[in-house]
């Protein structure tokens, strides 16, 4: 799903471009309905971040800001997880096998994500899943290395 589009979905929310990048790091921000993402950002970046603010809007509770507190990263987590099932999830995976996807760049360029939060998706859901899941008609194997069976 493209930055704008995710926009238009969740325009119940406040999003806001600003210079975010000196605050602590941060690439995005989400605080009681309203989200901050750092402007000089790529339209793919922005839309990976908005998809984890999104994330956090659906699944967090006050300041998680901390890592260090366990709590706080089993938040940040479940905000990702979602995140990740916005932009790509188990059919997003499928719809680029069907696509004819033969590499993560290819991959990431038919979803509109970064090679990056690709990756780290497809981390996740090997954490999730292990080996393989099936989904639909579809065998998503993520061991040894990603590929995607039709079933018969």
């Amino acid at each position: 799903m493209t930055y704008e589009d995710l926009q238009k979905q969740h325009n119940n929310l406040y999003i806001h471009e600003m210079d975010l990048y000196e605050v602590k790091g941060l690439k995005g921000l989400y605080i009681d309905g309203c989200i901050a993402i750092d402007k000089n950002l790529t339209q793919r970046e922005k839309g990976c971040i908005l998809a984890e603010e999104i994330g956090h809007h659906l699944t967090s509770v006050g300041d998680i800001l901390d890592q260090s507190n366990d709590n706080n990263r089993k938040q940040e987590y479940k905000a990702r997880l979602v995140s990740y099932d916005i932009q790509i999830g188990l059919q997003g995976i499928i719809d680029s096998y069907e696509a004819g996807c033969t590499s993560l760049y290819s991959m990431a360029e038919f979803l509109d994500v970064t090679e990056d939060y690709l990756n780290e998706a497809l981390d996740t859901y090997k954490n999730k899943y292990g080996v393989y899941v099936i989904y639909n008609e579809y065998i998503i194997y993520f061991m040894p290395c990603l590929g995607v069976l039709k079933r018969l």
